[in-house]
């Protein structure tokens, strides 16, 4: 990459604040620059094409694998999600970090089809937190919750393959924890109770499904 500058994969379960961090990076310097994802998913309330996503249809999402324009892509939630090539490249020209917002489906593509991005992985403080993130979105059913939870049983168990792993318990401190990885990329950077927290979040999100989401189809 141009002066330096590599990919940065955040990947996590909904409810991380993995989004805000990314957007934060890009706000705060020149240095960083954000990866707009394509999806055929709908746009939500108060999202803009182009900005949050690249909104497209299947078969032109469909057209673009074909034609291995796309870096990553994966089925999330019954969509496509992927990362155009073109984004990195034009990164890489312009001397800046890509940021790439996506799930862990796409971030194992990008360990082998990019293997100098740096990648990171979002935790949250606790299963409870998480819900309520998800829930701040105002915009997602019960029965989509449930899924996202489920999901994020899977997910988590992924994290051991990321080279850094950060816990959003407070914004501007992951933040900045993001922003000295990717600057110092070097070594590799994760809780020492990591695979304690994992379990620990892992039980707190059964709790929850079998206590609030028992009703909700699987």
């Amino acid at each position: 990459m141009t002066g330096g500058a590599r990919p940065v994969v955040l990947a996590a379960p909904s409810g991380t604040g993995k989004t805000t961090i990314a957007h934060r990076l890009v706000e705060e310097g020149d240095d960083f620059i954000f990866s707009v994802s394509a999806t055929t998913r709908p746009a939500r309330a108060g999202e803009t094409d182009g900005v949050d996503y690249e909104f497209v249809s299947r078969e032109t999402f469909e057209a673009l694998v074909a034609q291995g324009a796309m870096a990553e892509w994966a089925e999330v939630h019954g969509q496509y999600y992927g990362t155009p090539r073109r984004n990195l490249e034009a990164a890489a020209r312009s001397g800046r970090h890509a940021v790439l917002d996506i799930d862990v489906q796409g971030a194992a593509q990008i360990r082998e089809t990019v293997p100098e991005a740096v990648r990171i992985f979002i935790l949250p403080p606790s299963g409870r937190e998480m819900v309520r993130r998800i829930g701040l979105r105002g915009t997602e059913q019960r029965a989509e919750i449930a899924r996202r939870l489920r999901s994020a049983l899977r997910e988590l168990g992924r994290a051991e393959e990321f080279h850094h792993v950060v816990v959003n318990d407070d914004l501007d401190r992951a933040v900045a924890r993001v922003r000295t990885l990717v600057q110092d990329s070097g070594g590799m950077l994760r809780p020492e109770d990591l695979d304690e927290r994992v379990r620990t979040l892992k039980d707190e999100i059964r709790d929850i499904l079998s206590e609030d989401y028992a009703d909700t189809a699987r």
